[in-house]
């Protein structure tokens, strides 16, 4: 009877030690856990909410905030064990060289996925747009974390990396909606300046996919030996360049056969020593 009371005496003993170097700890831990998770929690919720006014990409929103959330928990986990007087040092160490590892391994993936996020935040283009790029030009099919897909002009399908494509000059077509036709036209000098310029005019009035709202140039742009160079600006939509780049050349060819306009024809100069 006695050794009983004597293990219940030792064990009172030692809860009493224990409370008494941990408890603070312990109840410190949980308050830190249950501060710590709601300030996650409305961390995560307004990253949201900002994100919701940014207009950011709602299929990137969820990764994001997870990743976030991820981070935080971590974080946190990291903070109780400290406070409950684990060593964290080994922990941090571990999950350093870990991160160090797959970050060389992936480099080329994180400056990709960096790069995906950058395009869907700031939206230098938009699905649909017509852009050029990396040496390509075509409409965007896809923006995804790790690249964007083109379709050029030719119906094939390109696909972008966003590391690159987030650094580089972009030019999108379709940003403005109405775009320039610039186009140049050699003449020989033999042929009449009005009749020239009224036979080129005559094709930009006529053209079904030059905006009739805006001024169209018809401008000699140098004077050559036996030819004379006119630029063509005509406007149009951004979805009809080509169409409008095709259809002043064709016609272009038939107005001249139509109204006499040569080309320049090759000259040789003889003098007699």
């Amino acid at each position: 009877m006695e050794n009983a009371q004597e293990s219940a005496q030792r064990i009172y003993e030692q809860v009493i030690t224990f409370a008494t170097l941990y408890g603070g700890r312990i109840v410190l831990a949980i308050l830190t856990l249950t501060v710590g998770l709601w300030l996650i929690g409305w961390i995560t919720r307004l990253l949201s909410t900002i994100m919701t006014r940014r207009h950011v990409d709602r299929d990137v929103q969820p990764f994001l905030l997870s990743l976030v959330n991820g981070t935080l928990r971590v974080l946190l986990l990291l903070s109780i064990a400290s406070t409950l007087g684990v060593a964290t040092t080994s922990f941090v160490a571990i999950i350093g060289a870990a991160g160090l590892a797959v970050g060389l391994a992936l480099q080329g993936s994180l400056a990709n996925f960096a790069g995906g996020v950058l395009i869907l935040i700031f939206k230098p283009f938009r699905v649909g747009d017509l852009i050029s790029a990396q040496g390509f030009t075509g409409h965007v099919e896809a923006i995804r974390i790790f690249d964007t897909t083109l379709v050029t002009l030719d119906n094939k399908t390109t696909i972008l990396p966003n590391g690159p494509l987030s650094t580089s000059a972009i030019t999108n077509i379709s940003t403005k909606g109405v775009i320039r036709v610039d186009q140049v036209y050699t003449v020989g000098s033999q042929n009449d300046i009005d009749i020239t310029a009224a036979s080129i005019r005559a094709v930009v009035d006529a053209c079904p996919y030059a905006l009739k709202d805006r001024d169209h140039d018809v401008l000699i742009a140098r004077l050559n030996a036996n030819s004379r160079e006119y630029d063509v600006r005509v406007w149009t939509k951004s979805d009809t360049y080509w169409e409008t780049h095709y259809y002043l050349l064709e016609n272009m060819a038939r107005q001249f056969g139509k109204d006499g306009i040569q080309a320049p024809k090759p000259q040789l100069y003889v003098t007699n020593e």
